[in-house]
């Protein structure tokens, strides 16, 4: 995809600020910038992190054409010096970032960029608008995943979902997450997100009849032969045409391999009925598939109920992330750095607790429990901290700091990775096959517990002792009038 016409999506008081900093002199000045964000999509208990590669394509490739700095000189408000300086614009700095497929938690940093200020500035609404988006609909779609208990969930979504780009980026995340493929083309041609579909109603209809449209797919496509059965009556026509196309066409060539698909009905019932009718007709193999308007309790719903159902097409309620549409990163400036090349820690307050940023560069370790392998919490340290293992560890609630636990036998992993230094990229980008296996490792490293669709168990997230000492002092020393 062509990430030169991104150049300008961006907010136009990036701009400005950037041709400010110019002015005040600050345009070199080294910043820090987290992505986090502060509150888990749908009550869940963890987010699944995303977008990555296209934030380092994104980075790679951008540049101001002639064109962006002619638009941006009609603006009237940017000084020479700065639109000579975008035309030469080349990413400079650092990038660190959890890998695309990692369970994260509210307030840990997902990725972090070290760069002048004005190189900074400027990537904020691309990173967020893409880890924003694909975080989303990857978290979602691990939902609905999870709720099949194995059965096969394909992403349906690219007609409702909100454009070309949330179409495609949306079936990337939710491969990634754990759906076994799209209904969407160009996800499988850009991503490889393998690409399958069945047929419309209007197939059905444009025939004589129901058997008729049957009968000329299967013979069309006799190694992929999934029919939709609820175009007229699924009990007393579709499932029955069905099953005679099926043993005219496919079974005189020795395939079983089928298929129907259910769209609209009491999918519970139907899925029963259809499932004894295939079976007393030797049909045991047939799948049956739904789709209609599917999310993570609804599915739920329908395996308590018995229902029998191979597979599950999901469209809007995942492409749009319906239940809860919004994740809420933010990119916040925790730090600086002064002519000496010391880190500055910067911190922005608010009368909202939850909007108080953890300040200074920060690393995120993962703690994980050596007699299960099990996550059991993740503890966020200044850059410079090295956390020792091999000794016990006192973790604790950074709001409500009586709550304390020691750990021991433990093995920590550092999340954040470098992706980009001094604006070479370092990272090896894996494959989205690559991707989607790390992630489903990752998610079977937390407990149970923490997979609650309802009332979740509440993964520790804590603060060094180092870190959370800075972060009060510098609350304290503001509320002073200090800094």
């Amino acid at each position: 995809m062509d990430e030169h016409r991104y150049t300008l999506l961006c907010d136009f008081y990036e701009l400005t600020m950037c041709n400010g900093y110019f002015k005040t002199g600050l345009a070199k000045t080294i910043t820090y910038f987290d992505v986090f964000y502060r509150k888990v999509p749908d009550g869940g208990g963890f987010a699944i992190a995303a977008g990555l590669d296209q934030v380092i394509d994104y980075i790679e490739n951008l540049r101001f054409t002639a064109e962006d700095i002619e638009f941006l000189r009609s603006k009237e408000v940017f000084t020479q010096e700065y639109l000579d300086y975008l035309a030469d614009f080349k990413f400079t700095g650092d990038v660190y970032a959890v890998p695309e497929g990692t369970p994260v938690f509210p307030n840990e940093p997902i990725l972090t960029v070290r760069a002048p200020a004005v190189e900074a500035q400027i990537l904020e609404t691309f990173i967020l608008l893409t880890i924003n988006h694909q975080s989303l609909i990857a978290t979602k779609a691990n939902r609905i995943v999870r709720a099949a208990k194995g059965r096969a969930v394909i992403e349906f979504g690219a007609r409702r979902a909100h454009g070309p780009s949330a179409a495609v980026l949306g079936a990337r995340a939710a491969y990634l997450a754990g759906c076994v493929g799209t209904s969407c083309v160009l996800a499988d041609k850009e991503f490889g997100v393998p690409s399958s579909g069945t047929m419309a109603h209007s197939w059905v209809q444009i025939f004589a009849d129901e058997y008729e449209a049957f009968r000329s797919y299967c013979q069309m496509y006799p190694d992929n032969a999934t029919l939709l059965v609820d175009t007229y009556n699924v009990l007393k026509s579709g499932v029955p045409n069905a099953i005679r196309a099926f043993k005219e066409v496919l079974l005189p060539q020795g395939i079983t391999k089928c298929g129907i698909r259910l769209d609209s009905g009491d999918m519970a019932y139907l899925s029963r009925k259809a499932r004894q009718m295939l079976d007393e007709a030797g049909l045991p193999q047939c799948k049956i598939v739904v789709s209609s308007s599917l999310d993570e309790h609804l599915i739920n719903d329908l395996i308590a109920q018995g229902a029998c159902i191979d597979a599950f097409g999901v469209g809007e309620r995942l492409i749009t992330a319906k239940s809860d549409p919004v994740f809420g990163g933010v990119y916040k400036l925790c730090a600086i750095e002064d002519e000496e090349g010391q880190v500055i820690p910067k911190i922005k307050l608010s009368e909202n607790v939850t909007k108080i940023n953890n300040p200074h560069f920060k690393k995120v370790y993962r703690l994980f429990e050596n007699s299960s392998g099990k996550a059991v919490a993740d503890q966020i340290c200044l850059y410079d901290e090295v956390l020792d293992s091999s000794q016990p560890l006192e973790i604790f609630d950074p709001d409500e700091t009586w709550k304390r636990k020691t750990i021991s036998n433990f093995t920590a992993k550092e999340l954040l990775i470098p992706i980009f230094k001094a604006g070479k990229k370092v990272y090896q980008s894996p494959s989205i096959q690559e991707i989607k296996a790390y992630c489903l490792q990752q998610i079977d490293l937390l407990w149970d517990e923490v997979k609650r669709f309802e009332n979740p168990h509440n993964y520790y997230v804590d603060l060094s002792q180092k870190l959370w000492d800075t972060k009060q002092d510098m609350i304290e020393n503001r509320r002073q009038g200090n800094l």
